[in-house]
């Protein structure tokens, strides 16, 4: 055998060895590694000291829109928007739209910002709720839109959780975005004009993610759609929605999946579903990935 060719297999051999042993090394020592957590702890991390004052304070954005801001249970200031339907009733039904990761919650009102469209086409959504007699309310969830943070993008919080086995970030990420939304639910239920008794959660994705979890911890919400919820396992338990779906008792649940998404298997979506314990459940899915053909708004909005 060529004495160069020689050479270069073994430099080949030496370089694959390397790679095995910082594969290994990494899902040995780095890698987020399963550990399931009791219901009741999961449940006990997301109580919060409900705020006596969120000094919420609404301007007036157009006719019958308003934006919005108010201080969450840990002094955060959350931003988003609230709009009315064209007709005036005694009180309304409410929708409350959980956006997508990476999304800021002006998409449930436009079908493009900042130059990028709305793919996942919630302002469809948001419209068409609208129209039914809805106040439609959204907000950022942490780390997105207008409480995007510098010194954390939401890049880096996504590295450290599939790259460096740091999930803490992630799961502060999400389950204070809960309790934004919680604190958020609270303030709905002082507006007399807001029917309590109607509440919706909408949420694609990551805010499927969200909308789950409130489920579990609210027996009030009367329905939650969930499109597209990533599946997640006990890697990162206290934020998984399937350790809250067994809460799920008293809900009216739609879940919409894809054939093919890359964030949940339809076996992962099987199972999450099962999980659920509302026997007021529905499943529909599109064929399709993660970001759905459009025909699943008109699925959706004719359940509201």
């Amino acid at each position: 055998m060529n004495k160069k060719l020689t050479q270069t297999i073994k430099v080949c051999a030496i370089a694959g060895l390397a790679l095995c042993s910082v594969i290994l090394f990494w899902y040995a020592f780095i890698a987020l590694k399963v550990q399931p957590l009791p219901q009741g702890e999961i449940l006990d991390s997301y109580a919060f000291p409900a705020p006596e004052n969120i000094e919420m304070t609404l301007t007036e954005i157009g006719e019958r829109d308003f934006s919005f801001s108010y201080k969450s249970f840990d002094g955060a200031v959350v931003n988003g928007q609230i709009s009315y339907p064209s007709i005036e009733q005694e009180t309304y039904p409410v929708l409350i739209g959980i956006s997508a990761m990476g999304r800021g919650y002006q998409r449930w009102w436009t079908d493009a910002y900042k130059g990028r469209p709305t793919v996942t086409r919630v302002n469809e959504i948001g419209r068409s709720a609208t129209e039914k007699g809805y106040v439609v309310i959204a907000i950022d969830a942490r780390y997105h839109g207008t409480r995007k943070d510098p010194n954390k993008p939401l890049s880096s919080i996504m590295n450290n959780l599939h790259f460096f086995g740091d999930k803490s970030d992630y799961e502060a990420m999400i389950r204070n975005t809960v309790l934004d939304y919680r604190v958020l639910i609270d303030w709905i239920r002082t507006q007399k004009e807001l029917n309590e008794n109607n509440l919706n959660l909408v949420g694609y994705s990551m805010g499927a993610q969200v909308a789950l979890l409130i489920g579990g911890l609210d027996a009030q919400i009367k329905r939650i759609f969930a499109v597209v919820p990533p599946y997640l396992d006990d890697k990162t338990a206290a934020v998984a929605p399937k350790n809250l779906a067994p809460l799920i008792v008293d809900p009216e649940v739609l879940l919409i999946t894809a054939s093919d998404d890359e964030y949940a298997s339809q076996e992962e979506n099987k199972s999450l579903y099962s999980a659920i314990a509302s026997k007021k459940k529905e499943h529909l899915t599109f064929t399709g990935s993660h970001i759905l053909p459009g025909n699943y708004v008109d699925s959706l909005v004719d359940r509201l």
